[in-house]
């Protein structure tokens, strides 16, 4: 189809060519003739003896070339066969001393006239049929036929390949693209050559094969991974409950076993809660209710809240809030669940003595930059490689499992879709001032929104 295109668009511009070149063989041609009676013309006024001797003789001239003679006197008389042609306005142009090129009418046959002013006074004036002009005309197009023909074959051939060597990377490409769609990975590489844009368009084909296929094995390495940890507290509860049902187990020991159960089910919980997170912030329908709020309010009362499980951990919790209130028009509910989710982390990997730290910055007013909050910690931190994937689901439990105690590994996914959804951003730092993880959070200002 593409070659057909361009073949047909090669073939329109080379029909167009030939139809300019057809209009100029006659604009050519009566330019030539005209300039040759000119040249003529000028010659007969720089001699006006032999003007008067044609003029008077002209008729056997006429005859053979179709040329008519008049020659205007200094005093204004007009004598030769072509006289009748000339007008008082011609006749006073030329003896003005300008030159005279135009048309008319002479015995019912239309003539071109040129006409040259003499150097003492007077003027030579030249006639000839447009009959002539028509032959050269002819003549000259009928020339331009047979390369007009060969031009029209060559641009359809030439129109032909050019698109087909547009086509052939083009089909490739929706070839792979198609292969890509219909789950196909690890395409071949592409063999370099045709056109620049042809190879942006395959590069980004390789890239975008890559990304998926990259894509593809981390949701994989995901799956596994919520298999697994969903598998471990569903045995442990299933084991639980055959020993309940089959009345192996003591009753001194029931009080036990439901503590056990009720842990698990609880891990299981918050491990749904936050796959459940996770695709409701996914969603085109994620809902916001942004107000007025004094973000130093819920600092404070996310500090609260978790005073007691700190405390239980040994953590020492604090927090560095600003003497007044940091307005900010935004979703409280929101901001409370991702510093919760920040506060949780911290929790579970700061050793009993370190700190744990909340921290709220101000934007300047009338700046670009809106409220910071901050989660600082004096666990172990983060290496530098950490701070570039800390934000997708379940890299950092994977990477220190063995080392450290992990969640679910989604609940950093959680907070960046968070920050995300709430018009900012959030960003790590392996090691802060307390020595381990820093997370900021900044808020669009007041009048972003």
């Amino acid at each position: 189809m593409l070659a057909a295109s361009t073949a047909s668009v090669a073939l329109l511009a080379a029909a167009l060519t030939g139809v300019t070149a057809w209009q100029a063989a006659g604009r050519q041609a009566e330019h030539r003739e005209r300039d040759q009676l000119g040249r003529q013309a000028q010659a007969l006024a720089r001699l006006p003896a032999l003007s008067t001797l044609l003029a008077q003789g002209a008729g056997p001239y006429a005859q053979v070339a179709g040329v008519r003679v008049a020659v205007i006197a200094p005093d204004g008389s007009v004598s030769g066969s072509a006289a009748a042609v000339l007008t008082h306005a011609d006749r006073d142009t030329l003896l003005a001393g300008h030159e005279l090129s135009s048309s008319g009418s002479l015995a019912g046959e239309q003539i071109l006239v040129e006409g040259r002013p003499g150097p003492n006074g007077g003027a030579a004036v030249l006639t000839r049929p447009a009959t002539y002009v028509q032959e050269a005309v002819d003549g000259t197009r009928r020339a331009l036929v047979l390369p007009l023909l060969i031009g029209l074959c060559g641009a359809a051939l030439v129109g032909a390949a050019a698109g087909g060597r547009i086509a052939r990377p083009l089909a490739t490409a929706a070839t792979a693209a198609g292969r890509l769609a219909a789950g196909e990975r690890g395409l071949p590489g592409h063999q370099p050559g045709g056109t620049a844009e042809a190879e942006a368009l395959h590069h980004s084909l390789a890239v975008l094969d890559a990304a998926l296929a990259d894509a593809e094995q981390r949701q994989r390495e995901f799956l596994l991974s919520v298999s697994h940890e969903i598998r471990t507290p569903l045995t442990v509860v299933t084991g639980y409950a055959e020993a309940l049902a089959d009345g192996v187990v003591a009753a001194d020991e029931t009080a036990q076993v439901g503590t056990t159960l009720l842990a698990e089910t609880h891990r299981l919980e918050a491990f749904t809660s936050d796959l459940l997170a996770l695709a409701r912030l996914e969603a085109d329908d994620f809902r916001l209710d942004p107000a007025p709020t004094d973000l130093a309010d819920v600092v404070g009362q996310a500090a609260a809240a978790w005073r007691v499980k700190a405390d239980e951990y040994g953590v020492v919790l604090r927090t560095e809030l600003p003497t007044a209130p940091v307005e900010a028009v935004t979703d409280g509910f929101r901001v409370r669940q991702l510093l919760d989710g920040l506060i949780g982390n911290a929790l579970r990997v700061v050793p009993a003595g370190a700190p744990v730290v909340l921290a709220l910055r101000a934007g300047e007013p009338g700046g670009t930059d809106g409220p910071r909050l901050q989660v600082r910690d004096g666990g172990p931190g983060l290496e530098p490689e950490d701070e570039a994937t800390a934000f997708r689901r379940g890299v950092l439990r994977d990477r220190y499992r063995a080392t450290r105690p992990v969640g679910s590994g989604l609940g950093l996914a959680i907070a960046d879709k968070l920050a995300a959804r709430l018009g900012g951003r959030i960003t790590v730092v392996g090691h802060g001032p307390e020595g381990g993880a820093c997370f900021t959070v900044r808020l669009p200002p007041t009048d972003a929104y």
